[in-house]
């Protein structure tokens, strides 16, 4: 199906239940208190009070300080059952917002720009609807608050702090909201949702000199520029065509003068895919092209590889069960995308890793407000409207993940 944010579409708000439709002015307002004060990671202490307090106030377990200031609430209903985890991200990004809007950033060079403020706010409806309901649903539920997805990344840390045991997780689900999707849509699919995130930083050492005398240097541009062709046959003549991946030198830095053959030229790039099988091969043949070329010219390099998170692999059943509540809810023209994928990462990865669980997006967009703006954009905003369709989603996921034990 081919579709862009522009599309215009009647949103169909008959399926979001009165309780959770009277929660929206809420929703507005906590998303809003929270778009004002933006944290970086592990720096969420703002956030976690705000959440702390809205707990307490509604009589909610919790544990806080969590990887640092991350928070898991625990909400008991009033029959025994299965454990399903829901996770929302709390973190903001290094971005001075370029919004004119009245819950603009207070924070100098931080900004809300990928839409964890209102994952948040739909975390914390949740929370509170449950907690006013547990007659309506069996087991328990636990939501957990995490800090750090933009960077370093607090799932990991929070994995290792347990909070999928006491009690143990059965399943877990999570969403982002998502400009890149029309509000009034759900993006939700088996298998990879989000690819692998690994990184490279590489020095080539070469061999300065006069640019009039290229006979007596190594010169480290063009080494690294021979480089930074070759590493595309990575993807093109190494990964199966079926298979999806990127390769990306962003950063390039080489050279003092226009008459000086560089010593040494730096660079710096991504690496990406969804497919878990390509890691080790992605990883030996970037060091193998830039080995054999800076042999080839007689340079030596330094290059330094790592992973930052997985690819985010949905779980058939919990997918299937995440796709037909979202045909429930959203009735649009376009409704569930069943075959959204993007090549950014999330390290929802980990919990993924873990226990079996869905990933989805959440349609936010709509240019007809202006609200159309990309993730990470100074002027990255969302159609508050997907906030209440958040918490129904979430909802009617506990009830039918729940209540079918």
């Amino acid at each position: 199906m081919v579709f862009t944010v522009s599309q215009a579409q009647s949103v169909d708000l008959s399926q979001i239940r009165p309780e959770i439709r009277n929660l929206q002015s809420n929703l507005v307002e906590w998303r809003r208190k929270l778009h004002q004060k933006p944290e970086l990671g592990f720096q969420e202490k703002i956030t976690a009070e705000f959440i702390r307090q809205k707990l307490q106030e509604w009589h909610i377990d919790h544990q806080t300080g969590i990887a640092k200031t991350g928070i898991v609430a625990t909400i008991i209903s009033n029959s025994p059952g299965k454990v399903l985890a829901i996770r929302a991200d709390m973190d903001a990004l290094p971005i001075q917002e370029a919004n004119e809007v009245p819950y603009r950033s207070q924070h100098d060079g931080k900004m809300h720009a990928c839409g964890h403020d209102g994952h948040t706010a739909i975390a914390l409806g949740t929370a509170y609807y449950l907690a006013q309901h547990k007659d309506d649903w069996q087991g328990t539920v636990k939501i957990i608050f995490q800090p750090a997805e933009e960077g370093p990344g607090g799932a990991k840390p929070m994995i290792e702090a347990g909070v999928l045991h006491n009690p143990d997780v059965d399943a877990i689900i999570g969403l982002h909201l998502w400009n890149n999707l029309p509000l009034g849509t759900v993006g939700v699919r088996s298998g990879a949702l989000m690819a692998a995130v690994e990184c490279f930083r590489c020095q080539i050492l070469g061999k300065g000199g006069h640019g009039a005398m290229p006979d007596q240097t190594v010169d480290s541009i063009i080494v690294a520029s021979q480089i930074v062709n070759a590493l595309q046959t990575i993807v093109s003549r190494n990964v199966k065509p079926l298979d999806a991946a990127v390769v990306t030198v962003g950063e390039f830095h080489a050279g003092t003068a226009l008459n000086v053959i560089a010593d040494t030229a730096e660079m710096s790039g991504t690496i990406r895919y969804f497919n878990p099988d390509l890691e080790n091969l992605i990883r030996e043949r970037l060091e193998a092209i830039i080995a054999g070329i800076c042999q080839m010219h007689g340079a030596n390099y330094e290059l330094n590889h790592w992973q930052l998170y997985p690819p985010t692999i949905n779980d058939s059943a919990i997918a299937e069960l995440v796709h037909s509540v979202a045909t429930e809810v959203v009735e649009t023209p376009i409704g569930v995308v069943p075959e959204c994928q993007t090549m950014g990462g999330e390290d929802m990865s980990f919990f993924l890793q873990q226990v079996p669980g869905c990933y989805f997006f959440l349609g936010s967009a709509n240019p007809d407000k202006g609200l159309a703006y990309p993730h990470h954009h100074p002027r990255f905003d969302f159609d508050e409207t997907a906030l209440g369709m958040g918490v129904e989603m979430f909802i009617r996921c506990v009830e039918k993940f729940l209540n079918n034990a």
